[in-house]
């Protein structure tokens, strides 16, 4: 069985080719435009998106080695994501579904990334969670495949966002969380402390707005000649903070839950600083976790035709008048 996956929920324009479970190819562009803006810039996205598909799918399909024609079946990011940017991937999908004559598959984004482990990986059911990215935050226990149900959320920033929101405010670019780790690894962690917030209602649901607003106080106590000075310091501080702040959160819900089997996944799961702690907490609770490989971190299509794959063997297919959805409470 033969899977074209397509993925266009934000900036990240991207195809894959899927057979029998294994990945045949995966192309994923980033639009580096929206770091002039400091942050993604919905109606330039789904512009660029537009340009980008056809060349992108093509490009998937020549690297795969077989025809388009070959494929049984398209998977597509349905949501949540930017509408834009969903509906140029929705509408494409559309198009080669009714000039094929091949079925197509609504993907939720969020379950590509629940999923991305288990694409050169052998994980087994069941398993916790940790989906961590810009736009989401949440701990996801996964009993089997179409069986998971969410454990903690964000109420407010996602980690992503935190660290892209603390990179504006140290003046570095974006993405910020790939700054913000290069700019902390010679800076000492330990120097400024951030608390870790509880939230009353939930334990285990997560909180990033006031250590953001927390960096931002921080910052304004220095000069600009002694925060560059700092900055280092500063950026390791914070990053850490974020982490162990996840690591807390999901330390509590494995305790809890009596869980060991752990997959750590989306864009903030590439971060080595992270995979290093999480180390240290895998050995501390005699526990496994699992990481993506770090292509399969950030947004891509090849988790997108996992989830389709699985989907199609037990014949769980879309109709041609599926539409994008921007949260995940409509998903």
């Amino acid at each position: 069985m033969i899977i074209l996956g397509i993925e266009t929920s934000c900036d990240e324009t991207s195809a894959s080719v899927l057979k029998d479970g294994i990945i045949l190819s995966n192309v994923v562009n980033t639009q580096l435009i929206h770091s002039e803006y400091g942050g993604v810039v919905p109606s330039l996205a789904s512009k660029n998106h537009e340009k980008l598909i056809n060349h992108i799918v093509n490009k998937a399909i020549s690297d795969s080695k077989i025809k388009l024609s070959d494929i049984d079946a398209i998977a597509v990011t349905q949501g949540p994501g930017l509408i834009g940017s969903l509906m140029v991937g929705l509408n494409y999908a559309k198009g080669l579904s009714v000039g094929l004559g091949k079925p197509i598959i609504g993907i939720s984004h969020l379950e590509g990334h629940l999923f991305s482990g288990l694409i050169d990986n052998n994980i087994k059911f069941p398993y916790t969670c940790l989906l961590v990215s810009g736009g989401h935050t949440q701990i996801w226990q996964v009993k089997s495949f179409n069986n998971y149900k969410i454990l903690s959320t964000t109420v407010d920033d996602a980690a992503g966002e935190a660290f892209d929101k603390g990179a504006r405010i140290l003046g570095l670019k974006y993405p910020g969380g790939p700054e913000i780790e290069k700019t902390a690894i010679n800076g000492d962690k330990n120097k400024y402390k951030f608390t870790i917030p509880r939230v009353k209602s939930n334990p285990f649901n997560f909180s990033f707005s006031g250590m953001k607003t927390a960096l931002l106080y921080l910052t304004d106590e220095f000069s600009k000649n002694d925060l560059k000075v700092e900055l280092s310091n500063i950026a390791a501080s914070y990053q850490e903070s974020i982490i162990n702040t996840l690591l807390y959160k999901l330390s509590d819900v494995l305790d809890f839950y009596k869980t060991d089997n752990v997959l750590i996944a989306g864009g903030v799961s590439a971060n080595k600083r992270f995979r290093i702690k999480s180390n240290k907490l895998e050995k501390d609770k005699n526990i496994k976790i699992h990481f993506p490989d770090f292509k399969y971190c950030t947004d891509n299509a090849a988790m997108i035709a996992m989830v389709g794959y699985k989907k199609m063997l037990i014949n769980d297919i879309s109709n041609l008048d599926i539409l994008p959805f921007s949260s995940i409470e409509h998903a």
